[in-house]
């Protein structure tokens, strides 16, 4: 499994919200392409960048911090956030992106996220956010009356072969993923490989997620549980082996 520190962009500042609620934000740096090369030094194997402003407004917001970031970095980095239509996507990805998320318009543009794939193929993924099962858009500020699985699989079908699950409701909080609803996304789309992000805070909840024993759970995002030194990047990619 693979270990994904996040950084989460507001206002051009590395920051972290809790449960996705934009009036609880902890900032956490001033320098997101410094914090980008200090996850690579501690051994991040790729990294995981959210545009806050870009998933609220609709639109990219970080265009030049993202690019610094993916350069500070130096390895593959994915890119998500207001991504909601060709001219976004195209220009994460030629900034240097490895895999751009496309989240609310996979479910509310089926179409436009098909022809992505076509024209990109690997390097689009799709990001479903989700809470008690159900799909939410739009910075999670919408829950629809879709179910997360369903969605998997719909975009499974589209070709995609990268899936994002965050359980907004553990996101944040530090007590552990939802390993119910983490197997049921795995099992909804088998032909795509899975990201668990939401709850992780140790390497008992790593452990947790390797004991679900689905062959396509490849890896796990981590964000304020590393930004609050409760764990190591390098404790957790030992874990993760």
């Amino acid at each position: 499994m693979i270990i994904l520190p996040a950084i989460d962009l507001k206002g051009g500042k590395c920051v972290r919200l809790r449960q996705g609620r934009i009036d609880e934000v902890t900032i956490y740096g001033n320098d997101p392409a410094e914090q980008a090369r200090d996850w690579a030094e501690q051994g991040g194997r790729e990294l995981h960048v959210v545009d806050l402003d870009g998933a609220f407004d609709g639109k990219p917001r970080h265009a030049e911090v993202i690019e610094r970031i993916i350069k500070a970095f130096g390895g593959p980095v994915e890119v998500g956030g207001g991504l909601r239509d060709f001219e976004s996507v195209g220009a994460v990805l030629e900034a240097g992106a490895a895999r751009a998320i496309i989240g609310s318009a996979a479910l509310e543009d089926p179409r436009f996220l098909t022809s992505a794939v076509e024209i990109w193929g690997d390097k689009i993924a799709v990001g479903i956010d989700a809470r008690d099962g159900l799909v939410q858009t739009r910075g999670w500020v919408t829950t629809t009356k879709v179910l997360a699985t369903e969605l998997a699989k719909a975009v499974e079908q589209c070709g995609v072969k990268t899936i994002i699950y965050t359980d907004t409701a553990t996101d944040g909080m530090l007590k552990g993923p939802n390993l119910t609803q983490m197997a049921s996304i795995c099992d909804a789309a088998p032909g795509c490989l899975i990201t668990a992000s939401g709850g992780v805070a140790s390497t008992y909840d790593i452990e947790n997620l390797k004991a679900l024993e689905r062959d396509n759970l490849r890896a796990a995002i981590v964000g304020k549980a590393l930004y609050d030194g409760r764990i190591t990047l390098r404790d957790l990619n030992i874990a993760a082996v």
